[in-house]
């Protein structure tokens, strides 16, 4: 079965394969220093997108090529294939309409008003090349979207003004309303495939083999769960002297046996749309494994996915087409739903509109560091300073522990883990606690706790404690520090939010933690000092 995986990876080696005697032009993957893990670099298709580029390449398997039907037809179409039940069928479709080009007049208080608002008099050629304006936008030798720069032009004005002349003097403009037309947004796929079928049918030889995918718009009551007014229709027709409703059969079983469908079924439809043949119209229904025990409708593992007949000889003859024609056609959000396991059309289509649901693993991948150091030797400082407080943590105090030397910024500094006051340690207590995210709680808890043993097992770990985002954070301080040219200690004490250890976790994380009612929970004693030092 076609795997999107593969064409992925399929066209990142080929991008690649195209530049490898130049390999340093490429734009390389890079990792964002205030989320070490994540990647920005190669992005991720919408669901919808990415099924139509598997049914593309499934019916290019196949044998069929690819048509772009027209999407603009005029209402007439709708009546020659559908006859009595035209105005049924056009009572669901969009009209299109538009504003018409009025009749603008330039009268003495016009020119008074136009004088006024430019601060000059217009000359009688001035004023009569405004009127021809008009009257060729009036006529359509002149677009919408140049006649401000022309009423700028011809008053020798600016566009600011011109346009407020547009709206505020000439009230022909300010009065229009939309006119309809008998021009349509086209509904379903077949209204294109006529259209297309009759000037190829005088072009071309069958047998064809065609298929479109593309828009089509509905104008439903309402928009829910399972019916948008704009859709996306995958399909194909089989020209030639001998197809059949035979052909609909193999061409449902071929094509969607590639998405991982078997067992298909045919069913008459009972809809019988009156531009099929009588008792042809078939419903496709195909079992998918993956829809076994799922929580849908489909839990069976069976599910419609398609339909198919064979085109009217009257319908056909109206558009002078002589072969029979095999029409089958899918929706590909619907099949695009079954695939990625979503119960609801808007959700799938618009994700960006609705919350979004995070995994624990992502949540972690969503969580760094609110400060960073902007050189390679500030975070060469801030590993030290983590690895010397690993080593040395639990050292009782007063103690210092030098964690780095060397160049920064054009000085030699040295920087120091210390602990001045007595009778405590190094570092407090909760500075090795790791950020874990679990049940989409993110919790900074120690790693070697049994009684947490559960959460670190089971949650998603960042790789992150505390003391990273303290030492990050000195980091940082140290390069201002060096910049300035002076010396500094930073501290940390006991902590209770994550801007305190200098921790970030992104804003969609906190809006689906607290729209949860789950919790962000990083108390506890961190205690320790950094200090830094020009030599």
């Amino acid at each position: 079965m076609f795997d999107p995986e593969q064409l992925r990876n399929k066209a990142k080696e080929d991008f690649y394969g195209a530049w490898e005697h130049s390999f340093e032009l490429l734009p390389k993957v890079r990792l964002d220093r205030r989320f070490p893990r994540r990647p920005c670099g190669f992005g991720s298709p919408h669901p919808v997108f990415e099924t139509i580029a598997r049914l593309r390449e499934a019916y290019m398997r196949m044998g069929f090529s690819e048509v772009v039907n027209p999407l603009i037809v005029d209402e007439m179409e709708v009546h020659r294939q559908f006859g009595p039940e035209a105005l049924a069928v056009l009572d669901r479709v969009f009209y299109l309409g538009g504003l018409p080009r009025p009749n603008v007049g330039l009268s003495e208080e016009s020119i008074a008003e136009i004088e006024r608002r430019t601060g000059r008099p217009l000359t009688e050629e001035e004023a009569e090349s405004i009127r021809e304006l008009f009257h060729e936008y009036k006529k359509g030798r002149i677009d919408g979207d140049d006649l401000v720069y022309e009423l700028a032009r011809r008053a020798h004005t600016t566009d600011t003004i011109a346009t407020e002349l547009l709206d505020e003097v000439f009230a022909e403009f300010r009065s229009l309303s939309p006119v309809c037309s008998r021009r349509t947004l086209r509904s379903h796929m077949t209204t294109g495939w006529f259209l297309t079928l009759r000037h190829m049918a005088e072009r071309e030889d069958p047998p064809l083999r065609l298929f479109s995918i593309d828009r089509c718009f509905r104008r439903e009551l309402a928009e829910d769960a399972t019916r948008l007014m704009t859709y996306f229709s995958a399909s194909c027709v089989m020209v030639g002297e001998d197809v059949s409703v035979e052909d609909g059969k193999a061409v449902a079983a071929g094509l969607l046996s590639q998405f991982g469908f078997s067992n298909f079924r045919f069913r008459p439809d009972e809809k019988r749309s009156k531009y099929y043949v009588p008792d042809t119209q078939t419903e496709v229904f195909a079992y998918h494994p993956g829809l076994v025990g799922s929580n849908t409708k489909y839990s069976d593992g069976w599910v419609e996915v398609a339909t198919f007949g064979m085109y009217s000889p009257y319908a056909l003859a109206q558009y002078d087409v002589p072969y029979p024609v095999m029409n089958l056609g899918l929706g590909v959000e619907r099949l695009a739903m079954i695939l990625h396991g979503s119960d609801d059309l808007r959700r799938l289509t618009y994700p960006q509109m609705f919350e979004r649901e995070f995994s624990d693993l992502e949540m972690a991948s969503r969580i760094g560091f609110l400060e960073v150091p902007f050189t390679d030797e500030g975070w060469s400082i801030a590993a030290a300073i983590s690895s010397t407080c690993e080593r040395y943590g639990r050292e009782k105090s007063p103690c210092e522990f030098t964690a780095w030397e060397g160049e920064l910024l054009g000085k030699n500094i040295r920087v120091s883990v210390v602990e001045p006051e007595e009778g405590t340690r190094l570092c407090g207590p909760a500075a090795f606690n790791e950020i874990v995210v679990h049940e989409a709680n993110v919790l900074a808890i120690p790693p070697h706790d049994e009684r947490f043993s559960h959460i670190y097992e089971q949650g998603a770990r960042t790789n992150i404690k505390l003391i990273d985002g303290f030492a990050v954070y000195a980091a940082s301080r140290i390069e201002q520090a060096v910049l300035a040219g002076e010396d500094t200690e930073v501290r940390v004490r006991g902590i209770r939010t994550p801007a305190e250890i200098n921790i970030r976790i992104a804003p969609s994380v906190q809006r689906h933690i607290t729209a949860r009612k789950k919790s962000i929970d990083f108390r506890g004693p961190v205690f320790t000092t950094v200090r830094s030092t020009i030599l």
